[in-house]
């Protein structure tokens, strides 16, 4: 939806709105937002609307804290939860004092790869992700627990699927919001949902995963559940992904068609595959960014953990969909939904236009199950793994210069500082599991 400035001041009006959210996100992803009064909203269009960068993780040192949010007028929306002092939210750019855009706000890291995208000819690239995530039941406090609400299974109905009316208040949510719904489903594991909705050119679709996230967490905590993105929540049971569809567009033609090719996918859609899969170790930091992303990648559980692709079986990293002409895609199906949406596409999206432009040859598709393959099956075939944790995955985020160029100087040590920190706390704490290995036995 395109707004003007008019329009948002008179919808706020008519509608009597009396906050507004400037949100953006920060580099671990979470959604940060300065609310401010309808008041101040010709401020906040006027690209005015001062807050604290040092106050954000991974943004700025306290001495050089000013920073600007400049709001996108195509992400105006008003909350349709919030009945009475009704709230409106506009998705912001961080920009310094002097105008420049912040080298750490990870929308602008996206937009930078999407011009890289442009000089090489592509006007678009669409994404369709599909994050799913759990439902459990909160405690008498609110609090969540690791409680099912549902013994439900893929595409199971009520009333094994007790999520089915949380679900369906949240797709109604969404598409009030403007959303386009293809799909909402129980997923395989136990409490555990899929909700679709159609791709979007790639920012608006990086907005769309983080308001998605925004609206299944508040209509979840209505239903008395909480509802998490955390990638295995529980042992045993299928983690969460988030796969996602890519395709680049010239104008209105997909350049990863080729009716003449036996699978009708052109020389680039087999080059930018081939980038993915090049760099696929030194994106796994963003795309799978947290100590828990590396149980669900894990052989057994339907999560790809081998760098591979395949036109035919589901179990490689890459599948390409059957879909063909203006819906020819690749489908990546490592990232989590604790990823950074910004970053995530933007890493894809480099280690893509890197196979393209160095024109890298596409590896054999792998059309055999991986997961029943040996260790020497895989090396003979030459398949590689994934990351076996977040430690090894920063490692090759650093050995990839391709990567690490499409993060940025800045974003990158602060990215990693985090990062640092977040594996140290886990490597020093004592867990439960060591508890009843080893309490008892020595």
């Amino acid at each position: 939806m395109t707004y003007t400035r008019e329009d948002i001041t008179r919808i706020a009006k008519e509608q009597n709105v009396r906050f507004i959210r400037l949100q953006f996100t920060d580099l671990l992803g979470s959604i940060k937002n300065v609310e401010i009064p309808v008041s101040q909203l010709e401020k906040a269009l006027d690209n005015k609307m001062m807050f604290d960068g040092s106050s954000i993780e991974g943004y700025v040192r306290i001495e050089e804290s000013d920073m600007y949010l400049y709001p996108d007028l195509s992400t105006w929306v008003v909350f349709p939860w919030v009945t009475e002092n009704k709230v409106a939210r506009l998705i912001c750019d961080v920009y310094m004092p002097d105008g420049t855009p912040f080298a750490g706000d990870p929308r602008g890291i996206l937009k930078r790869a999407l011009e890289e995208a442009e000089r090489m000819g592509y006007t678009t690239m669409n994404v369709g992700p599909e994050p799913e995530f759990f439902l459990f039941q909160t405690d008498d406090k609110g609090n969540p627990t690791t409680e099912l609400n549902d013994q439900g299974g893929y595409f199971d109905l009520a009333p094994t699927d007790l999520g089915e009316n949380c679900r369906r208040d949240i797709v109604l949510t969404l598409e009030e919001m403007g959303f386009e719904i293809e799909a909402s489903h129980h997923e395989v594991a136990p409490g555990q949902h899929e909700i679709d909705f159609k791709y979007a050119s790639a920012v608006k679709a990086a907005d769309q995963i983080q308001t998605f996230k925004l609206v299944v967490k508040t209509i979840a905590r209505q239903h008395g559940l909480h509802a998490t993105f955390m990638p295995k929540p529980l042992f045993g049971m299928n983690g969460s992904g988030m796969h996602c569809h890519l395709s680049l567009f010239r104008g209105g033609e997909n350049a990863f068609y080729d009716p003449s090719d036996k699978l009708g996918l052109s020389s680039e859609a087999r080059h930018f595959m081939a980038g993915i899969l090049k760099h696929a170790r030194g994106i796994a930091a963003i795309t799978n960014p947290t100590i828990n992303s590396y149980k669900r990648l894990v052989p057994g559980y339907e999560a790809p953990c081998y760098v591979a692709w395949s036109a035919s079986n589901r179990s490689p990293m890459i599948r390409i969909p059957a879909s063909r002409g203006l819906s020819t895609r690749v489908e990546v199906r490592n990232p989590d939904p604790a990823a950074n949406p910004y970053l995530t596409l933007a890493v894809m999206l480099k280690a893509g236009l890197d196979g393209i432009s160095s024109k890298l040859p596409t590896p054999a598709p792998v059309d055999r199950n991986i997961y029943v393959m040996s260790e020497e099956e895989r090396i003979d075939e030459g398949i590689p793994s994934l990351p076996v944790d977040l430690k090894e995955a920063l490692a090759e985020l650093l050995r990839d210069d391709v990567i690490c160029d499409a993060l940025g100087d800045h974003a990158l040590t602060h990215f990693y500082e985090l990062k640092e920190i977040e594996w140290d706390m886990y490597r020093t704490q004592v867990h439960q599991w060591e508890r009843d290995q080893y309490l008892t036995h020595y």
